[in-house]
């Protein structure tokens, strides 16, 4: 999903879809950590007060991952069929 950064009043935002927000469980004037991801310059939005128990997998692991996988993906799907 590409969303573009726009001026909203004297600040810029983006705008996240409807959908998104609903599978979030997101609504107007919900409060949201926003992080970023080092490693691959992502930025990380999760709802304040979330359980951080919820998603104990690191966000440097998932790059990490993410790397591993487009490198070796290909290879490591033809194993997993034999």
């Amino acid at each position: 999903m590409i969303q573009k950064i726009i001026q909203i009043g004297n600040s810029t935002g983006i705008i996240i879809p409807k959908s998104l927000l609903s599978e979030l469980s997101l609504k107007e004037g919900s409060q949201v950590v926003i992080d970023r991801d080092e490693s691959n310059q992502t930025l990380i939005i999760a709802k304040k007060n979330a359980n951080k128990r919820s998603n104990p997998i690191s966000p440097r692991f998932l790059s990490i991952l993410d790397r591993v996988n487009k490198q070796y993906g290909q290879a490591l799907k033809k194993l997993a069929e034999k």
